[in-house]
């Protein structure tokens, strides 16, 4: 997760010698204009002009089709439970850099460019001079410092730091060089961190005002302890979070004093009791078009809560939803969104993912089942039923034919494709998924056909699924039958999105289905080979705290996963770009022979759809966490066109 991947064309070795990332062109006019909603506020004397608001350089961005048209509502959905991404994705990650449209490169944002030291290890970004939070306060060096130092950095805060600004178990050294200037300082070369900042993940720097957050931070306000019990926090670390958030939690998008970069800012916040969450124009954002219009084009941003996916289908049919990827994107839903695209007045996208497979069983190698866990870990059991699944059959029935049989490595097109680890055990075989069962001594069963423990007890397998994953649940129900031929009980649990995630991180589960990443970018979502993502490698979240804790806490992995991890952290402090994919290399290779996840199906293109009259939109954008859609595609630049 801490390597640029030149598989995105990014000349890595150029930036080990001497790097600089430089802003793009600027606007050809000085003469900046505004929505027409803001021209009240203006001569009212409640808002500065423009041209007072924009920094000194705005970042330009040329519109996909051309100058778009002010106003207008952007309709779209989200569930009500624990969907709070959903607005992450649409608002974007903002970061100092972001990734480019097509998902190659690593591009400015907030900071306008960066250079990166010869030998790899400091990066020096400088902040667009003159941008200013939604509030108006300037956006300087001090907010970058106060987000690293006082929050991130802070033990009341994270107890431990983000493994993005870690390098050789050091967290990179901050030094405000002017008031525009910060430099980042690891303890060895670190690649990629640009890449991470890309990422959600990386917004840390760029989230919190230091005027607003510090006075919820014990160093800056003396009183504290009267604001805790005002606000029953327990501890200024939950207050912090949730007057000013966190990247994933849903208090991020709870409190609209809390002032951002965004290109839409909170109004009606994301609470309990919300039925919808509303986003209004930030009349300071610091982005124009190219001809010197402020974005965003859209005045508000709507997400409806909608509890089930078939009524977010329903509601885009109806045509009350004018861009929704999230939650339709199942391939179930695209005959009867197509053939009522034009009574509701959309157009039909197809998303490539940057996944591996759709439907991935995490097999919990720590399952509190101890039987049951002997077996997990035994690399002829997860053969076994690897070779009991029938992928033809899922993917007609629940892909409609158009998905592939597929295990858990990066697809043909990566430059890191591993055939093992992508091919292997695919084709069904029931007599030697029989055959490798009894070899283990797994010859009894029941009265309905079940196979039993050497010492009794049915073999059972407790099986962790959202429901909203509606064709990972229609996948199961058809491995479940498929097990069962060979003897092999599935229990599926399916559950809201909450409840699926507590049971994840309370390791009660003998198999999680969820997605497996990296089919594109594996070395920033390696979770299904390493053991290192404390929410999402469920092949045994106590081997991840091990390895997060440095044999702190968790459990003591097996020799092979520890010999991965051994060699990516190795891999975390390449000084080059060939060395790095030699270690990489041999960790896809490692987890190839041991097979410890299996992959069912690489789904098609996710179905989305998009207004007819709105304009601009990235038709190829990807899908993915990484690029987290439609963020990189610059929805600050869509408008509508008149009805």
């Amino acid at each position: 997760m801490k390597f640029q991947s030149t598989a995105r064309g990014v000349m890595i070795a150029a930036l080990a010698v001497s790097a600089m990332c430089a802003p793009l062109a600027q606007a050809a006019t000085q003469n900046w204009t505004q929505a027409p909603s803001l021209d009240a506020l203006v001569k009212a004397n409640k808002l500065p002009p423009v041209a007072k608001r924009l920094p000194d350089s705005p970042e330009v961005i040329v519109p996909i089709e051309r100058k778009g048209i002010y106003g207008g509502t952007l309709r779209t959905a989200m569930r009500s439970n624990n969907d709070n991404n959903s607005i992450l994705r649409m608002v974007g990650a903002q970061g100092l850099v972001r990734w480019s449209m097509d998902f190659n490169k690593v591009v400015p944002n907030l900071a306008e460019s960066w250079t990166l030291s010869p030998d790899a290890s400091e990066y020096i970004f400088k902040l667009r001079k003159g941008t200013r939070w939604s509030d108006g306060t300037p956006f300087t060096a001090d907010d970058v410092l106060f987000a690293m130092n006082d929050l991130i950095y802070n033990k009341g805060f994270f107890n431990v730091t983000p493994e993005q600004y870690v390098a050789k178990d050091q967290p990179a050294k901050l030094t405000k060089i002017d008031d525009y200037t910060v430099s980042f300082k690891f303890a060895g070369p670190n690649l990629s961190f640009t890449d991470q900042l890309a990422t959600p993940l990386g917004q840390h720097p760029v989230m919190y005002q230091k005027k607003y957050c510090s006075q919820f931070h014990p160093t800056y306000n003396p009183k504290i302890a009267e604001v805790l019990t005002r606000e029953n926090a327990k501890d200024w670390g939950s207050l912090m979070r949730l007057k000013c958030g966190d990247i994933e939690v849903p208090s991020r998008w709870g409190n609209p004093d809390r002032p951002t970069l965004d290109p839409w800012v909170i109004v009606e916040p994301y609470r309990g009791n919300a039925t919808r969450v509303i986003l209004e124009r930030n009349p300071y954002f610091w982005q124009v078009d190219n001809a010197g219009q402020q974005l965003p084009y859209i005045d508000r941003v709507q997400l409806q809560m909608i509890s089930e996916v078939e009524t977010i289908v329903l509601t885009a049919i109806n045509g009350q939803l004018d861009y929704q990827h999230r939650h339709i994107f199942g391939i179930q839903n695209r005959p009867v969104l197509a053939e009522n695209a034009a009574k509701g007045g959309y157009k039909m996208m197809a998303l490539s993912g940057t996944g591996a497979n759709s439907v991935g069983l995490w097999l919990n190698h720590s399952t509190k089942n101890a039987k049951l866990r002997n077996l997990i870990r035994n690399k002829d059991f997860r053969i076994a039923l690897s070779q009991a699944i029938d992928r033809k059959e899922i993917n007609d029935i629940v892909y409609l034919g158009q998905g592939q049989p597929w295990q858990i490595g990066p697809l043909k097109q990566s430059k890191w494709y591993n055939e093992k680890l992508g091919t292997q055990y695919l084709d069904q075989n029931l007599a030697n998924a029989n055959a490798l069962l009894d070899k283990m001594g797994l010859t009894k069963r029941d009265a309905d056909g079940f196979r039993l423990y050497p010492d009794g007890g049915r073999i059972s397998m407790s099986t962790i699924v959202s429901v909203a994953q509606t064709q990972q649940v229609d996948a199961l129900e058809l491995i479940r039958k498929q097990w069962a031929r060979v003897g092999v009980e599935m229990v599926i649990q399916g559950s809201e999105r909450s409840l699926f995630y507590d049971r994840a991180s309370n390791n009660d589960y003998d198999i999680s289905v969820d997605i497996i990443p990296g089919g594109m970018d594996i070395t920033q979502n390696p979770r299904a080979v390493l053991a290192i993502h404390p929410l999402e490698s469920r092949m045994s979240l106590p081997w991840t705290r091990w390895f997060l804790s440095n044999g702190k806490q968790g459990e003591e992995p097996p020799a092979s996963m520890k010999k991965r991890m051994e060699l990516y952290e190795k891999y975390q402090v390449a000084r080059t770009p060939a060395e790095a994919d030699a270690l990489f290399k041999e960790i896809l290779a490692i987890a190839a022979d041991e097979f410890e996840v299996i992959g069912v199906i690489r789904s098609p293109s996710d179905t989305a759809i998009h207004s007819l009259r709105l304009h601009n939109v990235y038709e190829k954008m990807l899908v993915s966490w990484t690029y987290p859609n439609p963020g990189p595609a610059l929805p600050q630049e869509w408008f509508f066109t008149p009805k």
